[in-house]
This record gives C-alpha cells, structure tokens and sequence, in this order.
C-alpha cells in the first residue's frame, strides 16, 4: 500500500501540474501515459426512443471512447453505442466529430465506433491485462485531460456475472470508483490500455462485501473479436443462445427479476419470481452456473427446457432461444 500511495502522489500532482516528470520517480513513463490520457475523447451517442435498449439505457448515452488506431477508430464499452443512431466523438478542445458504429460484441462488451474525421490523436498503446495483479497501481482515464484522470488501485481480479445474461471470467475490479467510468480507459504504469471502464460496482474487493469501485473489462478479451468486429459488427464463432431474462442469486438458485418484453422468455411464459432450479435437466445453483448451463445448450436458437419454481410449485417450461442481435434493432444486418 506505500508503494501505491506514492505512485498515486506522484502521479496526482504530476497532472495536476500539467507535467509528467515526477512520474518518473515512480516508475512511469510520463510520455506514454500523457499519450494515454490524450487518446480519450468523449462520446455522445443518440439511440432512437423505440430502441429495444432505450427503456433501461436511456435514449441520450454519455461516455468515453478510446483512440486505439491512426484512421479513427475507438474503442469503447457497448452499452453506450447498441442501436445508436448517430455517435458524436469531441475532441480536447471540444469540436464535434462525427462518428459510424462499427461493431458491439455481446459477449465481451465492447464497443467500436470510427470517426469520420481526422481526430488528430495519437491512439493509446495497448497492453495486457493477463499480467495485471490486485496491488497495481493504475489509472483511470475519462475524457477531459489531467481532469479526467483518477489515480486507482486493482484489488480483485474475479468472475463477474450480469444480471443480463452476461459472464466474465475474470474481470478487473479497482477502487477508489472513477465518476465517468463509461468507456473510460484502465492504463497501467508503462501508459498501456488494460482494460475498459463498464460499471460502478458496490463491491469492488468481494463479491459479498461492500466497497465502491469500478469494474473493467479486461483488453485481452479484444484482439480475438476485433478483426471480426469491424469486418461483420460483431465478434466471431457461434451466437450464444438469448433468453431475455434478468436474473439474481437468491437462496442458492437464480430468480428471475425482469422479463424483456418481446424476448423469448416472455413468450414462453417465464414470469418475474420464477425461481430457475435446471437447465436441460441438471440443476443449477448460480447464475454464473445458469448461464453456463444455457450456452453449452448449442448456438442461438436451440430449445432451453428449464424447470421454474413458481409460488412453490415446480413447473416445466419451453424456450426456443434467440440471437441478441436478432432482437436489437441495429443499424447494420448482422
């Protein structure tokens, strides 16, 4: 914890004054995480009101995007572009620069968008997160220069399973918690990209204990979707089934809290209280369990035969399984 309180001084004051010297004295290379920090710009997307995402998303996304290549393109987490109908990139001075939506990946999260001007920006250098450790000190960098940029520590490196039907095996969590995480870039003392910025999480340490941070999708997940994202606008390999469900551990199973209108949970019946105790025929005890149970069931389309717990009663139910993508109302075909 010394060492990294130091590293956070130095690097606090560095910015703060505009000068990246005194980063030196802690072993950063200055020139590289000034690159860093400058290769963030901020991102406004509009997605239309009958936008599938719209209802829990919100029509009006704000965030940040990061320069990852010298013909525009930016990196930058999902939710913040999925059905958006135009992307608007800023840069330091704040200009305005148009953007196209390149690709989403559903399963990692990320997010591409490629300005359709020069942005003038060197992009960010992009590192590995496999080395990244609970202890390392880093940054996290929001748009807005030395502003943006807050000082953080990792502290755990661990599963994490979203309530949307959406798995991590091992996410990189950090405190203190940045208040523009969106997209924001994790950077590590050699001014390297590790991760991006996806949620504000209440328990960054463990998962049952409450500490506020942030949770970063790690950037080693990008390179085996990249190329397959800005050629076809989603990662590769098969589609994994899509129940459209939003899900809790309660009691030692997983209990349906929402249903997405129009899904296929809601058409085969599935009710929010519903308690899921298998999955074609084997019991799961976790989300993390009930999705993994789901996508070994075969590619986007196959038939999920779950038992539900409905006010105490066991009941078989049905579900013919869908592509996210299918149901999202994207602008490109995928």
């Amino acid at each position: 914890m010394a060492v990294f309180a130091r590293w956070c001084r130095s690097m606090a004051l560095a910015l703060a004054a505009g000068l990246l010297l005194p980063a030196v004295n802690a072993g950063a290379d200055p020139a590289a995480i000034k690159a860093a920090v400058d290769s963030v710009v901020r991102l406004h997307a509009e997605v239309p009101g009958d936008a599938r995402s719209a209802a829990t998303l919100g029509p009006q996304r704000e965030g940040n995007g990061i320069v990852i290549d010298d013909a525009g393109l930016v990196l930058t987490i999902g939710y913040l572009i999925v059905e958006a109908s135009a992307v608007t990139l800023y840069r330091a001075d704040g200009s305005p620069v148009p953007a196209d939506v390149v690709g989403y990946d559903y399963d990692t999260g990320f997010g591409l968008v490629r300005a359709l001007a020069p942005l003038r920006i060197k992009p960010i250098a992009i590192g590995k997160s496999a080395g990244a450790r609970a202890g390392d000190p880093v940054l996290a960098v929001g748009h807005g220069g030395a502003g943006g940029v807050l000082a953080a520590e990792i502290v755990a490196r661990r599963e994490f399973a979203g309530y949307w039907e959406y798995l991590l095996e091992e996410a990189i969590f950090t405190i203190p918690p940045h208040p523009n995480w969106g997209g924001a870039a994790l950077v590590d003392r050699d001014g390297k990209l590790v991760g991006v910025g996806s949620l504000a999480v209440g328990n960054a340490t463990e998962a049952d204990r409450a500490r506020p941070g942030n949770m970063f999708v790690p950037i080693d997940l990008l390179p085996p979707v990249l190329a397959d994202l800005i050629e076809a606008g989603k990662g590769g390999g098969r589609v994994r089934p899509w129940l459209g469900i939003n899900v809790m551990d309660m009691s030692g199973h997983p209990i349906v809290v929402r249903v997405t209108p129009d899904s296929p949970a809601e058409k085969a019946g599935i009710e929010p209280g519903d308690v899921i105790v298998q999955v074609g025929g084997r019991a799961v005890g976790s989300v993390p369990d009930l999705y993994r149970r789901l996508w070994a069931s075969g590619e986007a389309g196959v038939t999920i035969e779950l038992e539900v717990v409905r006010r105490g009663a066991p009941q078989g139910i049905r579900v013919e399984s869908a592509s996210r993508y299918d149901h999202l109302k994207l602008k490109r075909t995928y």
